[in-house]
């Protein structure tokens, strides 16, 4: 850091207050970021890294938030003394930041050259023809194809790695000298989570930019960042050399952080054991129509002509990027949607079967959704959520009786049965999904979807997740299609994977045979892009 760090945390808190209680999120943190240098700040949910990032401009709620100590130095100047004008000559110029969840970061109701082309007309007043020349630039550099065909477009017209371009090129619009970028990879494939760190990391150059990287993923931190910052309950407990965390971690975080990923793996798959679910041409095709009749002039063809098999006490692991049909295929087996193709759970065919006759079947055909927080009530408590199915797949059972199941459901997934008169917004992302799991656990079921249920989740808490589904299916031999773009937990988990893209299987067998052995592009393509991210040296970005 010659001639001074770029970026200068000093002795910063950050405090809550509300109803009269106040809570410390930061504690006297201290941390420099060099001009050119990407520091990572690393730690579980809850840990204060967003807190300390947004703390940087500014951005958190003022009152309750409020800072008991500490200075933040940008080339010397203290942000935290700056008023709303001062700030706003530093915002989006001088330091900008990428979020974790660009869909809902872009304003949904703006074209993308409207919302890039307004970064440009506040901090530089540029308008009309030279800024939509510079929009098609920025557009061009984060590697958006065609740009100009995406300039109408809005943001629920585009991919998430393509929404996250977009936030990326709004971000260096000004050309800034500091970004900092907030689990920016968290939601995407690993395909298109290699691709944005490699853009990041070649405009950093490029520019000379400074970068603070906010991540729970410790892969990413081993490929991308120079410095690391170990942070748990609101204190950074270690920091040094990225090379040096890694292979000499002085504290005990650090080594539990370290140690946290999906282990074990699975046995080799019985073809003797009871196949649960089978489907034959499985296929969901989404008419196209077009004209002031709206006639069928082509179609979406998600799902196309898949044969799948899941037996009793084993799981197959279906694979691939956004798009490529993978939750749609869930879906058609589990009679969520309309499909084409025979389906038979149990040895019956449920293809034919209305949604109402399918109802007295669905206790045995359970879903685990990606995101717990967005699948479970806010107005309900844990034991209404969990006896909801109870009540309606069970309705002669006794209140005393029901309220023993949930307890019983609870204990099984690991939380304290006291807890069940809470509601979903005080537990933790991890504890959310386990409330997710105990819903679909109640009712004893024979096939189990489970749709993403670990990528939004940290690396330890994944890791907690993967053991207690593998302890439930050895428990009640249960039959898992594990739904899932993290090839890490897919190779823990999986005794079979299907490989999928634009609707149809490019390859399918045994996990150790897909791990080891692809035979297909693509598929060593996606083992290549989730595994490159651990194994690329600090700084090299590798093809």
């Amino acid at each position: 850091m010659s001639g001074g760090p770029l970026l200068s945390v000093r002795d910063l808190s950050v405090a809550f207050t509300q109803g009269g209680k106040t809570s410390t999120a930061v504690d006297h943190i201290s941390f420099d970021i060099g001009k050119g240098e990407t520091v990572a700040l690393v730690g579980e949910s809850g840990s204060g890294k967003s807190v300390s990032a947004l703390s940087v401009l500014k951005l958190l709620p003022y009152p309750p938030a409020s800072h008991p100590s500490g200075k933040i130095l940008f080339d010397g100047d203290d942000l935290l003394a700056k008023d709303e004008d001062g700030l706003r000559k530093v915002r989006g110029n001088k330091i900008t930041m990428i979020f974790q969840e660009p869909m809902t970061s872009l304003n949904p109701l703006h074209t993308i050259e409207q919302q890039i082309v307004e970064v440009l007309s506040l901090h530089q007043g540029m308008r009309d023809q030279p800024a939509r020349k510079r929009t098609l630039e920025l557009l061009n550099e984060v590697g958006i194809r065609e740009p100009e065909k995406r300039l109408g477009a809005y943001p629920h017209q585009l991919s998430g790695g393509q929404r996250q371009r977009v936030m990326i090129a709004m971000a260096l619009a000004n050309e800034p000298r500091l970004l900092i970028a907030d689990e920016p990879t968290t939601a995407l494939d690993v395909t298109v989570q290699a691709q944005i760190l490699e853009l990041l990391d070649g405009l950093k150059r490029k520019n000379g930019m400074s970068m603070l990287f906010i991540t729970h993923d410790l892969g990413i931190v081993r490929r991308i960042a120079d410095r690391v910052c170990v942070m748990t309950k609101g204190k950074i407990v270690e920091t040094g050399p990225t090379g040096e965390i890694f292979a000499n971690p002085k504290h005990e975080y650090t080594r539990h952080l370290l140690a946290a990923e999906p282990k074990g793996r699975p046995p080799a798959t019985n073809t003797e054991a009871k196949a649960v679910m089978v489907g034959d041409e499985v296929k969901v095709w989404f008419p196209i129509k077009q004209g002031f009749f709206r006639r069928t002039v082509d179609h979406v063809k998600a799902v196309d002509g898949i044969d799948i098999q899941v037996r009793a006490g084993q799981t197959v692991g279906v694979v691939g990027e956004s798009g490529s049909g993978k939750t749609t295929l869930g879906l058609a087996l589990c009679r969520m949607i309309s499909s084409q193709g025979r389906i038979r759970f149990e040895g019956k065919d449920i293809d034919r079967l209305s949604f109402k006759d399918m109802r007295p079947m669905r206790s045995e055909l359970q879903i685990v959704f990606q995101d717990p927080y967005g699948s479970l009530s806010p107005r309900m408590s844990v034991s209404e959520i969990i006896e909801e199915g109870l009540r309606i797949h069970e309705p002669s059972l006794s209140a005393d009786f029901r309220d023993k199941r949930v307890v019983d459901s609870l204990r099984e997934v690991g939380l304290d049965p006291e807890t069940r008169f809470r509601y979903p917004h005080e537990f933790s992302g991890g504890q959310r999904q386990r409330i997710a799991i105990a819903r679909a656990m109640v009712l004893k079921p024979r096939f189990v979807m489970l749709d993403e249920p670990t990528s939004a989740l940290d690396m330890s808490v994944q890791a907690q997740v993967v053991d207690l589904l593998r302890a439930l299916q050895e428990k009640h031999d249960l039959a898992y299609l594990f739904i899932s773009h993290d090839l890490k937990v897919i190779r823990a988990l999986a005794n079979e994977v299907i490989v999928m893209r634009n609707g149809r299987v490019v390859e399918r067998g045994p996990s150790v045979e897909i791990f080891e052995r692809p035979q297909t592009d693509y598929t060593r393509a996606l083992i290549s892009a989730a595994f490159r991210i651990e194994t690329a040296p600090t700084g090299v970005v590798s093809e």
